[in-house]
């Protein structure tokens, strides 16, 4: 069995009173795209921040790679785990540039200040990100779809194997959310990275991942592949949803279509006017 990237096992999170997840185990393969859905409140982002290490577990283990995380230092870890997190404070006066060089700080050190490999990667982010020619304007001037590019470019510069994205389509227009979605696959394709994020918007999420993890009361509801998961039976469990699931004719993955429980539901267009 190969080593997973990331290992829950048998953990209790929660914030001082509040209980998020007692005794949950989870193990996340490498190189897969895993995304975790539920209800607000689930505690997707509380397990993120456990994975990502800034928050720790009253009781269990997380491990990153084989290597138990809180015994890693934290530049061992940020050399190995790049975090997005969902609200980033973005800096003021720094140009585009500026901000994905942040990226190479955990590989620098008094003996290894910055270098041209440093350069390499940050150039590399860039391009990745089709962000090259916006490298020197001031992040305060990006629409909302550029900063999100930027940030990512960061956390592609930072050159780790496993990836966490919180949320990183909110406040994106549809037109954009697919544009970043579309990137994080191609990340994942190109580099081989392991990427857990959370995503609201359920077809999406069956659209770019590989693995769906729906986490609701305390544990896990459902896990596999788009298919298996995206349920109406697990819909009205996890979100108290009820909904269609069809086939998307864009991807061919599940496609949510939500029922309105008040009107009847049409057979057929409605008339046009006029």
């Amino acid at each position: 069995m190969t080593i997973p990237a990331l290992l829950a096992d048998q953990v209790t999170l929660g914030y001082d009173d509040h209980l998020v997840f007692r005794d949950l185990s989870l193990r996340i393969e490498p190189g897969s795209v895993t995304t975790l859905i539920g209800a607000n409140g689930c505690g997707k982002s509380t397990l993120l921040k456990a994975f990502g290490r800034l928050l720790a577990p009253s009781s269990g283990t997380i491990e990153l790679e084989g290597n138990p995380i809180r015994a890693l230092s934290p530049r061992a870890v940020a050399r190995r785990l790049a975090i997005l997190p969902q609200k980033p404070l973005t800096p003021a006066a720094t140009t585009v540039a500026d901000l994905v060089m942040r990226g190479r700080h955990p590989h620098q050190t008094l003996l290894r200040p910055w270098s041209a490999a440093d350069a390499a990667k940050v150039a590399e982010a860039l391009a990745s990100t089709s962000m090259t020619a916006l490298a020197d304007r001031d992040v305060g001037a990006l629409s909302g779809g550029q900063l999100q590019r930027a940030w990512i470019a960061l956390v592609l510069a930072q050159d780790a194997p496993v990836i966490l994205l919180d949320e990183p389509t909110t406040f994106l227009d549809l037109s954009h959310q697919l544009d970043v979605l579309r990137l994080v696959r191609q990340i994942n394709a190109e580099r081989g990275s392991t990427i857990v994020m959370v995503l609201h918007d359920l077809s999406l999420a069956a659209r770019f991942s590989d693995r769906l993890i729906v986490l609701h009361d305390g544990g896990v509801l459902a896990d596999g592949a788009p298919w298996q998961v995206i349920t109406p039976e697990v819909l009205a469990t996890a979100f108290g949803l009820d909904a269609l699931v069809i086939p998307d004719p864009a991807s061919g993955r599940p496609l949510v279509v939500p029922l309105d429980p008040i009107e009847p539901q049409r057979t057929a267009p409605p008339a046009q006017l006029g």
